[in-house]
């Protein structure tokens, strides 16, 4: 047998398939949620994945404010940033950072569960969170997605 009667096939920007999925995150766990969003936005749950191309969904989260947490972790989990000046080094609470705004809280949970480079930020693109049930995109028409 000299020749492959198969190939593998790869997918470009040109032969991806791009849909719009609508994900409630009313009542679910933060990290156990944002890891199956991120699966779809990267677009693991294809057959056709190819790890270097946007071959993911556009994802639409909504309810993002009833998010939940398990144990103590609004209170003892902290998240840290440097502002880039002597003595910058700022520390926020999950608490704090859902009063200044819970989509804040869902967005920096999936950006850290993508690859750390220009295909992770080009993802980050896809993703949309809204805090209530209304959002901008029925014109797309978003299929609903139960996780």
């Amino acid at each position: 047998m000299d020749t492959l009667s198969y190939k593998t096939i790869s997918a470009n920007k040109a032969t991806v398939e791009k849909d719009w999925v609508v994900v409630d995150a009313a009542g679910k766990v933060l990290g156990r949620f944002a890891s199956d969003v991120a699966k779809i936005l990267r677009g693991k749950n294809k057959p056709s994945f190819t790890p270097n191309v946007d071959c993911g969904d556009n994802v639409i989260v909504i309810n993002a404010d009833k998010i939940l947490m398990t144990g103590k972790k609004w209170d003892d989990r902290v998240y840290q940033h440097y502002t880039g000046y002597p003595g910058g080094q700022r520390e926020i609470t999950p608490r704090q950072l859902k009063a200044k705004s819970s989509t804040l809280l869902v967005e920096r949970a999936i950006r850290g569960m993508l690859p750390k480079n220009r295909l992770g930020r080009d993802l980050f693109r896809n993703l949309y969170v809204y805090e209530g049930t209304e959002h901008g995109h029925e014109a797309q028409k978003p299929k609903v997605k139960e996780i």
